[in-house]
């Protein structure tokens, strides 16, 4: 992916407040990239292009992106609470700079939480265990619709798109 068609659709405004995030935990930055990357790599090697759909794949990608990304600044932080925080702004700011239909929006955002829902109740799990654990989850994802309340599926996946 190239960086600059990537920053070509984000807004100056957007861009602004990613750099501010960015700078309140400096440390933080290249782990999330780093996780960012990884998730990436990890979900085309399990899912091909499907991950780029709003089916169970993306599901998945979107809980293991902040899975990686609690862990990785894990390893920096220590603090769970201040970790978790960093992964809700960091992610809730791509939600915000990427725009998408409000029902996929509501999805990623959804699914971002049970990421770090999962990391929260698993910090001591390996990375091949928490994707294990969310492969199990990505089998299990609830189709949803225009309507649905999430609230009813906390701490299970969801999707739109049939699989």
């Amino acid at each position: 992916m190239n960086p600059f068609s990537v920053v070509k659709r984000v807004s100056l405004k957007n861009i602004l407040k990613g750099i501010l995030l960015g700078l309140s935990r400096p440390l933080f930055i290249f782990p999330t990239l780093k996780a960012t990357k990884d998730c990436m790599k990890v979900s085309t090697s399990l899912y091909g292009k499907l991950h780029h759909k709003n089916g169970p794949a993306n599901a998945f990608r979107h809980a293991l992106w902040n899975c990686l990304i609690a862990q990785r600044c894990f390893r920096w932080g220590k603090n769970k609470d201040i970790v978790l925080d960093w992964v809700k702004k960091v992610t809730d700011w791509h939600e915000q700079a990427f725009p998408n239909k409000p029902l996929a929006k509501a999805m990623d955002l959804h699914n971002n939480e049970v990421g770090r829902f999962i990391f929260e109740r698993n910090p001591e799990k390996t990375e091949e265990e928490i994707i294990s654990i969310l492969q199990k989850m990505t089998s299990e994802s609830i189709k949803i619709e225009e309507g649905a309340d999430l609230s009813e599926f906390k701490n299970q996946l969801v999707h739109i798109l049939a699989p």
